[in-house]
């Protein structure tokens, strides 16, 4: 059976989330498996880089299936984004890859990118894309505040109750804060990346770093944060809808030389 690998970009609004659930709700997995089975005959699983959690959006995500005939990825990929429709769910590559690839196991870098939109004025043509908070924010204060979430740390503090990791020993190799100026505010776009990421851990830290921002902490505050090792410690968990997993990375890149159309 040929494998295939996918490069996928999807609105998070209207799912709950990449996996497939219980109970019929819609999942971005759903969505897939739906799609492929149209053209596949069969029921491929589809198994993905990062399993992303509701409202949360993707720009390149990569996830892999196994088919029953072998495909022209270009057309596979038109048929799928044919099947996919009206979902706000899309296919920008697809390769074949070799039996051994699997979209999660095989990755070796993951980079995540959050949108924080600064102003009163409500979002419209980004609505549910973006947080938004009313007030400025000081965004040499949060640069210095990410600076000691660099490097490799027990993230007990940054990681929901609930996550299944083994461990809470990660390596969070990049924050980056940029700014883009909008009409009468400010959009904040923060990326982080790291090899994997612990279950909310991005939005335990972006919301962390927005109290920095707003002068309710000082940057030191995170150090003491990561260091209390406490999940009480952290700041407030941001919404999920500024949250995008913008990339995953693989020590032969699958998609190299294929044009995304």
């Amino acid at each position: 059976m040929p494998r295939y690998a996918f490069v996928v970009e999807y609105d998070g609004g209207p799912f709950c989330g990449w996996q497939r659930q219980a109970g019929g709700l819609p999942s971005v997995q759903g969505a897939l498996e739906a799609a492929l089975a149209r053209i596949d005959g069969a029921a491929p699983v589809v198994a993905a880089a990062g399993r992303t959690d509701a409202g949360v959006h993707a720009t390149g995500q990569v996830a892999h299936a196994d088919l029953t005939r072998t495909w022209d990825p270009f057309r596979l990929q038109g048929a799928l984004n044919h099947h996919l429709r009206p979902d706000p769910v899309a296919v920008l590559a697809v390769a074949e890859v070799d039996p051994d690839f699997h979209a999660r196991f095989s990755a070796i870098e993951r980079r995540y990118m959050f949108r924080l939109l600064c102003r009163r004025a409500p979002a419209t043509h980004d609505r549910g894309l973006v947080w938004q908070v009313p007030h400025p924010l000081d965004v040499a204060a949060m640069r210095a505040g990410a600076a000691h979430l660099i490097g490799l740390h027990d993230f007990t503090t940054f990681r929901a109750t609930m996550c299944q990791a083994k461990s809470p020993v990660k390596s969070l190799d990049e924050i980056t804060i940029t700014e883009v100026a909008v009409p009468m505010g400010t959009e904040l776009r923060i990326a982080l990346r790291a090899r994997s990421f612990l279950h909310n851990q991005v939005r335990s830290i972006v919301g962390t770093l927005e109290r920095v921002g707003a002068g309710a902490w000082a940057p030191e505050d995170v150090k003491r944060a990561l260091e209390a090792r406490d999940r009480a410690a952290c700041g407030p968990v941001c919404p999920p809808q500024g949250l995008y997993l913008a990339g995953v990375g693989y020590p032969l890149d699958p998609f190299a030389g294929v044009a995304r159309r």
